[in-house]
């Protein structure tokens, strides 16, 4: 039965590897949900979170396939209630629309959003949140006339109390 997995995968920072990540993806037929990549708490370490909806079995081989990977020190899969997660978003309302109606303000205080920059042309607006959240907010100021949207993928932290490639490479050092 298909759902959504998260798989993190830790490496070296390499060119080219955020390519033959994706081309294991490609390879399988698996449709990436999302991707963000960025820094990792540990120095040097690189962590790419990758959502998508598939079969525990597919997951498995692809999280194994990634981590052949000559550059990628370790790769894990989560489920949705194993991991906290978060996304954010941008969006860009004129500003007239903004002073027309004191909606838009409760929009925003009500949704937990925080305005970034006012002009006289346009107001943007960030929220972070589920994509979820972040989605109904956009389906709410469109009625306003959004004129740009953006959504980051999805970030995510274990709820393991230590990260796991931590552990995972004091493990390793024991073996050694």
């Amino acid at each position: 039965m298909e759902q959504e997995y998260i798989i993190t995968a830790f490496s070296e920072n390499s060119i080219g590897l955020l390519n033959r990540i994706t081309i294991i993806f490609t390879r399988r037929q698996v449709n990436i949900e999302s991707l963000t990549v960025s820094q990792s708490s540990i120095q040097g370490v690189h962590k790419f979170t990758i959502v998508i909806k598939n079969t525990l079995e597919k997951v498995e081989k692809v999280t194994k396939q990634i981590e052949k990977l000559v550059e990628v020190l370790k790769a894990f899969y989560h489920t949705n209630d194993e991991i906290i997660q978060q996304e954010l978003a941008l969006y860009k309302v004129p500003t007239d629309a903004l002073m027309k109606s004191n909606e838009i303000e409760n929009l925003v205080r009500n949704s937990g959003a925080r305005i970034l920059e006012i002009t006289p042309d346009y107001t943007v607006i960030e929220k972070t949140g589920y994509k979820t959240e972040t989605q109904d907010l956009f389906l709410k100021l469109d009625a306003y006339g959004v004129t740009q949207f953006t959504r980051s993928g999805t970030v995510a932290v274990t709820k393991n109390p230590k990260e796991l490639l931590t552990q995972y490479l004091k493990e390793i050092e024991k073996i050694k």
